[in-house]
């Protein structure tokens, strides 16, 4: 099996080094990554500046390449410089926190995962749920995981341009309660901005605020990995609400659509 790594923390995040650890047991993995934390970047693209990329020496004698970029540069670089003819799998992450709910539209590490998906190779996201700022990532319980459902993962029935997002809970393995595929939960920002002022009394603004979420809702990530259980959520690339579709074209003005 060719394996494309890629993640949003940077080339040398622990998390990434994490993935590429199992993922070489499965077949031939080659690692294609921003140079620097590219967290939050989103599904973006660099367009207007030139791509940078230099191999770099990488655990296990893997070829690697650092690139300039985000983590959708990345997987481009890599299927043009490392994986020419194509790939079978694109696994993005581990990432250092949780990418559940609306966080997947901001996630870089979502993004690496949607970029191959739109390339038309299985791709997953994965993540460590960490919910206390300074507590154990405990990568161990992602990798544990990972081996046991690695050729699941590689082989279970996905619609076209669908891909999947996976959240580990941080925490012991002993501890892990199983697997639950669910979907997008709510995870919102309260005061996201918040005015501060430089050393001579200039205003800035720093964008955050306080992560809001509500693990009441069943069948969710969010409710999922807060009790314990891996969630794994098919992602679908096409937006479309067609729900919704026949309630709007239903609402249209009696003339729309007519030639005067």
């Amino acid at each position: 099996m060719r394996i494309l790594l890629t993640n949003d923390d940077g080339i040398h995040a622990e998390g990434l080094r994490a993935l590429a650890e199992v993922a070489a047991e499965f077949g031939t993995v080659k690692v294609v990554a921003p140079d620097r934390e590219r967290s939050a970047c989103g599904h973006s693209m660099t367009m207007r500046d030139p791509l940078r990329v230099k191999a770099v020496n990488y655990q296990g004698g893997l070829e690697a390449y650092e690139v300039n970029g985000v983590p959708v540069d990345c997987v481009n670089v890599g299927l043009t410089l490392a994986w020419p003819d194509g790939c079978d799998l694109v696994l993005s992450g581990i990432n250092n926190g949780p990418n559940m709910g609306f966080d997947v539209t901001y996630s870089g590490t979502v993004a690496g995962a949607m970029e191959g998906c739109i390339n038309g190779i299985r791709s997953v996201a994965m993540s460590m749920a960490l919910f206390a700022d300074g507590a154990p990532l405990h990568y161990a319980t992602a990798q544990a995981w990972l081996r046991e459902h690695f050729s699941w993962l590689a082989t279970c029935p996905l619609q076209p341009l669908t891909f999947l997002n996976v959240n580990v809970p941080a925490i012991d393995l002993p501890e892990l309660r199983g697997t639950r595929v669910v979907e997008m939960g709510k995870r919102v920002y309260e005061d996201r901005v918040e005015m501060r002022q430089d050393p001579w009394g200039r205003p800035y603004y720093w964008q955050g605020g306080v992560v809001i979420v509500d693990a009441r809702e069943p069948g969710t990530d969010v409710s999922a990995t807060s009790q314990g259980f891996v969630s794994v959520t098919p992602i679908s690339l096409n937006w479309t609400a067609t729900a919704q579709m026949p309630a709007l074209e239903h609402s249209l003005p009696h003339h729309a659509g007519r030639t005067p």
